[in-house]
């Protein structure tokens, strides 16, 4: 029985390309107590291996978290299997605002100590006691209220490129960065001002909310199904848009268009961009943003070292590699002393 992904990535992205089926991007996420996450998540990797799901799935005792392709024919058989899992039936399901087959090139399900990292330790804290969730409607309404703060709950790479107009914009890396830093800062707010809170789907606001439930704020609310949802719901009903800029997107796309506005600059030469690429090094592989004049002259990285190496053969590449272990460069997403224009 195979409960494991058998392809590479290349050998994924050319089946794709001979299928010549449209695939959708979905993502969905859903906080719930799971006894077994490891015989749950070997159920989900052979009924969507089936399926021919692609994407990235976290399970946890506290629930599921998914990012994942599926060609557009088996939407059906897909959406069957959730509603007949009782803590996923009607589940909500964000669709990606701009599709692309290959968002995602092999099945990855993995059990995880939490769905979101939040780096809390506290067992006295509820996840489901969340805040009210609001439409995009309410949601516009209530971020022009002047006793209203909101604040971003993603990560300093994701705020760069795309946000609401005058929301908190924490400069952090990581969601569990976040969380203190935001209390600290609204400390003397928790009773007389309203708490407003964005992210990428809603998960991230959905554990942030309840956390600061939790930590005494009285008024807590957290935008329904997130940027993604908000945008869907702005063009179905014809509502003011009041987020500018690209949406980023934890998939190859790196990022859905959602205004015509670019807010960010090239990291290399400062120009308006807002294209994330990784650098091509294998060695480094940063996130950074990239114009295409600076690709074109840094060879696709981030930097003279990395571009030096990059031009090398192949074997002598992996020779300088092994060994050295590059994870904090990774994950320091668009933080290097290479990157002269980093805001």
């Amino acid at each position: 029985m195979q409960l494991y992904n058998t392809l590479s990535a290349k050998e994924r992205e050319a089946l794709i390309e001979e299928a010549g089926q449209e695939r959708l991007t979905i993502s969905f996420y859903k906080y719930a107590r799971i006894g077994n996450p490891s015989i749950f998540r070997n159920h989900l990797f052979i009924h969507w291996n089936e399926l021919d799901v692609l994407g990235r799935i976290y399970v946890a005792h506290e629930g599921i978290n998914a990012q994942l392709s599926v060609p557009a024919e088996n939407f059906g058989a897909f959406k069957a299997h959730l509603d007949s899992i009782s803590f996923l039936e009607n589940v909500r399901l964000n669709i990606a605002i701009e599709q692309d087959n290959k968002s995602f090139l092999k099945l990855k399900v993995k059990v995880r100590r939490k769905i979101v990292a939040d780096g809390l330790n506290d067992e006295t804290f509820d996840v489901t006691n969340k805040g009210v969730h609001v439409d995009a409607e309410k949601f516009n309404e209530l971020i022009e209220d002047s006793d209203t703060i909101l604040v971003d709950m993603r990560n300093h790479y994701e705020s760069e490129i795309g946000h609401f107009k005058n929301a908190i914009t924490p400069d952090v890396d990581t969601f569990r960065d976040s969380l203190d830093i935001i209390e600290k800062d609204l400390a003397a707010h928790k009773e007389d001002k309203k708490l407003v809170m964005y992210c990428t789907g809603g998960i991230r606001c959905e554990k942030a909310s309840a956390y600061y439930k939790h930590k005494g704020f009285k008024n807590v609310y957290q935008l329904e199904g997130g940027i993604i949802e908000y945008t869907r719901q702005v063009q179905n009903r014809n509502l003011e848009n009041k987020f500018l800029g690209k949406n980023f997107v934890f998939d190859h796309r790196r990022g859905e268009r959602i205004t015509n506005d670019v807010i960010a600059n090239c990291h290399q030469c400062g120009q308006a961009c807002d294209t994330h690429v990784n650098c091509a090094n294998e060695a480094c592989h940063l996130l950074f943003i990239q114009c295409e004049d600076c690709a074109k002259a840094m060879n696709n990285c981030c930097s003279v070292e990395c571009k030096e190496i990059h031009e090398l053969p192949y074997e002598e590449q992996k020779k300088l590699r092994k060994g050295k272990v590059v994870s904090n460069k990774i994950f320091k997403k668009g933080r290097s002393e290479v990157l002269k224009y980093k805001k």
